[in-house]
């Protein structure tokens, strides 16, 4: 008998944990390898995955010196492509892994993706929408800190490193 809630099943009279190879740190590391390719491209290191029952659907990194353009967030390069995946605008069902805090403009398009959840790793204390009075969708899911230490490290790593070179 599997009870869901415990995420265990009932085995010889003993109490078993399933084993889920996909979960948020799983989604996340995937996550944090996009942010290392924007970190290996010059880009400030965000990246982002967006998974649909488990399967990656979307995976992104910042673009915004690449392509000269202040929206190419991982985010919403995330988000289109998703988009594109599922055929239409709305990303009900959908979860988002991103290494850092949205940002207001990429929390507003989230809550125009009706996003269903939205797992962070660090906090963004400056630019956050949460710092900024953004908002997500009301139906949004947040869990925040899953593998926050590594996102944040990544992140200081590239400006400590920016600075120097200037």
């Amino acid at each position: 008998m599997i009870d869901k809630e415990n995420v265990s099943y009932l085995h010889q009279g003993k109490v078993m944990a399933l084993i889920t190879p996909f979960d948020d740190n799983y989604f996340m590391k995937r996550a944090l390898v996009e942010a290392q390719a924007a970190y290996d491209a010059g880009e400030i290191p965000v990246g982002a995955v967006i998974t649909v029952n488990d399967t990656i659907i979307a995976r992104a990194h910042n673009l915004t010196e690449r392509l000269n353009d202040v929206t190419a967030h991982a985010e919403m390069q995330a988000i289109t492509a998703a988009a594109n995946y599922i055929g239409g605008k709305y990303l009900k069902d959908c979860t988002m892994y991103i290494t850092l805090e949205p940002c207001q403009m990429c929390a507003g398009a989230l809550y125009w993706s009706q996003i269903s959840r939205i797992v962070i790793a660090a906090p963004d204390p400056h630019r956050g929408f949460k710092t900024m009075g953004g908002n997500l969708h009301p139906k949004t899911e947040v869990k925040t800190g899953v593998l926050a230490d590594e996102a944040s490290a990544l992140i200081k790593r590239f400006f400590i490193e920016k600075r120097n070179l200037n």
